[in-house]
């Protein structure tokens, strides 16, 4: 492991937890998202909590970033409804963060680090608002927290992969989010970032934080996550990992009978049994 990733400091003090998440729940229920006649999601429910790992799984188009979008209140679902703590969830909110795949990050646009990470108080004091003493104060914390604070007069493009997901992490932090979504943040990573990456996620679901994130290796699922969705354009199957990580659930998941086998140490644990919105087009 390269020397900047060593010895992470993932304590939570101070401003990042002022209001620390109790098992907040996000629900969803009878989710359906279209784009013109095209159907990304149909029906899809669940229900979950902070304090818990997420992952998404499926194959490309099965619609998990439009489920993502949609929790972070970025897109109109066409039908069903997304409730965060209680009330329906109709535009998005500072509790939830969402970080896009990096392929969709404009990586030479001209922010540093700093920058980026400052993001993260705009949906509490607006655009234009002078930072006052608790935002410089959150600001530091995250950069601290995630080791970026030498790195942070550095353009978002200088830095490596895995320094660039901590750094849109730390905009969550900032953010004071209760919800973290993550659009495959694992992919590009070199072995040593991802391991950082998969201790970053388990701690941020240990502070109380709801990690939801899609993913695309099969293999580490049981490592990383609690629970697990899988989905492909409706819902396979939701639960613990340890009762709905199946390799029937894979199969029906991903299509065909399933050749895919769980490594040795992981077969115990799947034996068989702010405010642009785009919107999906209405039901015809």
């Amino acid at each position: 492991m390269s020397q900047d990733l060593n010895h992470l400091d993932l304590s939570w003090s101070g401003g990042l937890d002022r209001n620390p998440p109790q098992g907040h729940e996000l629900a969803i229920s009878g989710l359906s998202v279209r784009y013109g006649g095209v159907t990304a999601l149909e029906d899809v429910s669940l229900t979950t909590h902070c304090g818990r790992c997420l992952a998404l799984v499926g194959p490309n188009g099965a619609g998990k970033s439009s489920l993502m979008k949609a929790m972070a209140g970025l897109i109109t679902p066409t039908d069903g409804v997304i409730a965060w703590r209680g009330r329906p969830l109709t535009r998005s909110t500072a509790e939830i963060a969402y970080l896009a795949q990096r392929s969709e990050v404009d990586w030479h646009f001209p922010v540093t680090v700093r920058g980026l990470v400052e993001m993260g108080r705009y949906p509490h004091v607006g655009w234009w608002r002078r930072f006052g003493k608790i935002d410089r104060a959150a600001v530091n914390e995250a950069l601290e927290t995630m080791r970026l604070a030498d790195l942070a007069d550095r353009q978002i493009g200088a830095l490596s992969g895995g320094q660039q997901q901590r750094a849109f992490v730390a905009r969550a932090l900032a953010q004071e989010a209760h919800v973290l979504l993550l659009d495959e943040p694992f992919t590009g990573l070199d072995r040593p970032s991802q391991e950082l990456l998969t201790e970053l996620l388990r701690m941020l679901a240990f502070s109380g934080r709801l990690v939801v994130a899609a993913h695309h290796d099969l293999d580490t699922v049981p490592e990383i996550f609690d629970e697990v969705l899988l989905v492909n354009s409706r819902r396979i199957a939701f639960g613990p990992v340890d009762s709905a990580y199946t390799a029937e659930n894979i199969a029906s998941c991903f299509g065909g009978t399933s050749s895919y086998r769980f490594p040795s140490e992981v077969l115990p644990l799947v034996a068989s049994t702010t405010d642009q919105r785009e919107t999906a087009a209405p039901s015809s």
